[in-house]
């Protein structure tokens, strides 16, 4: 589960220090940790098409750092872990609506290349990437409420890491019963 996990550490550990204690920290924390992601990732030889979250992230990243050593005491300061979960649903969805699914360079990582033109496969990551989009939304509308209403910080970074775990269970979950299926399918 950690490889459907891992692309999100950087994420996680933003809100985590974000939450204990600055969001300036907790920034710069999740951009170093997604370029130093992204750059190891690259020199291996790892496609871009695997890499859409942490690609994602490293201009999501970006913006935030130098919103928050420019502006300190920024009003959007209060929301942006929310805003970090919204841009990570813009993403899958946004990888969805284009008919890549961003879980399909990860996936083409751990299966042979004959089933990448399947439609069994596109749909497998379709439904997956569809639940991380899903996951992402709910999180942040729930992040959203959460400060609209003055909730602590620590349910927010609660909110933030099931919005992670939640759909990476899922995904090793269905991938599991997928390749079953497809076992299932060549033996028949």
């Amino acid at each position: 589960m950690l490889g459907f996990i891992r692309p999100f550490l950087p994420w996680i550990a933003y809100s985590v220090v974000a939450s204990a204690l600055d969001w300036r920290w907790g920034a710069l924390v999740g951009l170093l940790w997604t370029a130093a992601e992204l750059l190891s990732a690259r020199r291996s030889g790892r496609g871009w098409d695997s890499l859409v979250i942490e690609a994602c992230s490293s201009l999501y990243f970006v913006i935030v750092v130098a919103v928050a050593f420019a502006e300190p005491h920024s009003s959007a300061r209060p929301y942006i872990q929310a805003a970090s979960s919204l841009w990570l649903a813009l993403a899958a969805w946004g990888s969805l609506a284009i008919r890549r699914p961003f879980t399909l360079g990860i996936a083409k990582q751990t299966v042979p290349s004959e089933v990448w033109d399947s439609p069994v496969f596109y749909r497998v990551n379709a439904v997956i990437t569809s639940a991380w989009a899903i996951s992402f939304t709910l999180s942040g509308a729930a992040m959203v409420a959460l400060r609209a209403t003055h909730g602590s910080g620590s349910l927010v970074t609660l909110v933030t890491i099931a919005g992670f775990v939640v759909p990476a269970v899922f995904t090793a979950r269905y991938s599991a019963a997928a390749r079953a299926r497809a076992a299932a399918a060549a033996r028949a």
